[in-house]
């Protein structure tokens, strides 16, 4: 029991700062109305492994004190949290749906932020940050993960306790 949850603290800690040094490593892209936030391609770790809800949603809030704008703190970490809540409960096992949680999310929260600053018109704002999360998490994140999920060792370091078989 001890180990088990130091194992997950530890994983959820390194998800965390990869987040955070990915976001601010890519900070030119990482933020604004076309975001495209690499670290968002992590999302995918939720399906499989429902703790890394955690650090998902540790290195969102930290990556957003770098942002220009005070409320993505937590309107930005709200889109991330709910997204992984729906990535480790409602997926249905399909990976691919996983994927279109984030971009969902992100796209109508952080659209809805960015219009409410008058960064520009709503469905604008939108749809942006739609195509920026979708690039990020369902193109790169995507195949990144099925990718490791044909292997067995990366799901082994990842963790992994549930969604084991692929199902496209």
């Amino acid at each position: 029991m001890k180990n088990e949850l130091l194992k997950s603290l530890t994983r959820n800690a390194i998800v965390a700062a990869i987040y955070v040094v990915l976001t601010v490593a890519t900070s030119s892209i990482s933020f604004g109305m076309l975001q495209i936030r690499i670290a968002e391609a992590l999302m995918l770790l939720c399906f499989f492994r429902r703790d890394y809800i955690y650090g998902l949603t540790l290195g969102c809030f930290i990556s957003n004190l770098f942002s220009f704008m005070w409320i993505d703190i937590l309107v930005g970490t709200l889109a991330t949290f709910l997204a992984c809540l729906c990535i480790c409960f409602l997926s249905f096992k399909r990976l691919a749906i996983a994927a279109l949680y984030p971009v969902i999310f992100n796209a109508f929260i952080v659209g809805a932020e960015l219009y409410f600053f008058e960064v520009g018109p709503f469905w604008v704002c939108t749809g942006f940050v739609a195509l920026g999360e979708f690039i990020a998490v369902c193109v790169i994140g995507y195949a990144l993960f099925m990718i490791l999920w044909r292997r067995a060792k990366a799901l082994e370091v990842l963790g992994a306790n549930r969604h084991l078989e692929p199902k496209w």
